[in-house]
């Protein structure tokens, strides 16, 4: 049994990683600050049901919180500590660079400050495949060099791959970055483009599609990731970059028709142009998670999407 702090626990890929460790007998500690970004009521529902395990602790505290991040560690004392906790989001990056930057990059300072000072085992820390910005070179390779992002959010994901590689080279801080692919499935953020479609179809309204359908995707599904995850909780690294993807890609278009199929609906479509920062495809190579961290994934689009629908139409 480990005591893991988690933060961003109350969000999509967080709650689901409290789950999972509390599930398994770890003791977890759960970090959130409800922010704005998307409703907080949805965060709340999120974890309603680990409010009622005894090994999970909830503490609502901001990662720009510096002192009150120092007093979260000098009670819990973690093993083990997963970053989740950021500002997400390509488009809205663009319309607040200064709040990305305030949160992901001096938040994650601050989180690298605290593992250096308390020393768990080691830290996992979550990365984005939009660090790949607009290469052509797929699949991606965590090798491939990646200097030129396209959005304040990317940028501000691969500073944190470098402010973590310096502490793991000053300080000997053990620390694994994940680069996350689109990742979908229940209780998925509702601005993101399977949950925000699905909701306006089945209200019979547009869904606002930018391009002309033929952008392509890497979608993972949530349960891969989680299994990704408690791999890497489970397997310290001096410092490794792994790619947690599907390595399968499904193009706008494709999307809409499966969509259409689970649901059941037809989908009305608002053509609009493409948005800066976007980027024409996401394309994990997973060699090497598959080697270092026996990473599998196992769901298909068709059955992740499945298991998303039903979960939505329940809600």
């Amino acid at each position: 049994m480990k005591t893991v702090l988690v933060t961003g626990a109350a969000g999509f890929i967080g709650s689901h990683l409290c789950e999972a460790l509390c599930s398994r007998g770890d003791k977890v500690v759960g970090l959130d600050n409800f922010n704005d970004y998307y409703s907080p009521a949805v965060k709340r529902n999120n974890i309603r049901s680990l409010l009622q395990e005894p090994r999970f602790t909830l503490c609502e505290t901001d990662i720009c919180d510096e002192e009150a991040l120092r007093r979260v560690f000098e009670k819990e004392r973690p093993q083990v500590v997963v970053h989740l906790a950021a500002r997400a989001g390509v488009r809205p990056s663009l319309e607040d660079p200064n709040l990305y930057h305030r949160v992901n990059v001096i938040g994650g300072q601050h989180m690298l400050d605290m593992c250096r000072r308390y020393e768990p085992s080691h830290l996992v820390f979550a990365s984005s495949s939009s660090v790949y910005g607009g290469s052509k070179e797929v699949p991606f390779k965590e090798s491939n060099p990646v200097m030129r992002p396209v959005s304040p959010y990317a940028a501000t994901k691969r500073m944190n791959e470098l402010q973590a590689h310096v502490y793991s080279h000053l300080y000997g801080l053990k620390v694994t970055m994940l680069r996350f692919f689109t990742v979908y499935g229940p209780r998925q953020r509702p601005d993101m483009a399977i949950h925000k479609f699905a909701r306006l179809m089945l209200q019979d309204k547009p869904i606002p599609v930018f391009g002309k359908g033929d952008s392509r995707r890497d979608y993972t599904y949530i349960d891969d990731i989680i299994h990704g995850m408690l791999q890497s909780v489970d397997r310290p690294f001096a410092y490794e970059i792994f790619n947690l993807g599907e390595q399968h890609t499904t193009s706008l278009s494709e999307l809409i028709a499966l969509l259409e199929k689970h649901l059941g609906k037809k989908a009305k479509i608002e053509e609009k142009a493409l948005q800066p920062g976007d980027v024409e495809i996401t394309y994990a190579d997973i060699q090497h998670a598959r080697e270092l961290l026996d990473y599998n994934p196992r769901f298909s689009m068709d059955e992740g999407l499945a298991r998303f629908v039903q979960w939505l139409k329940r809600q």
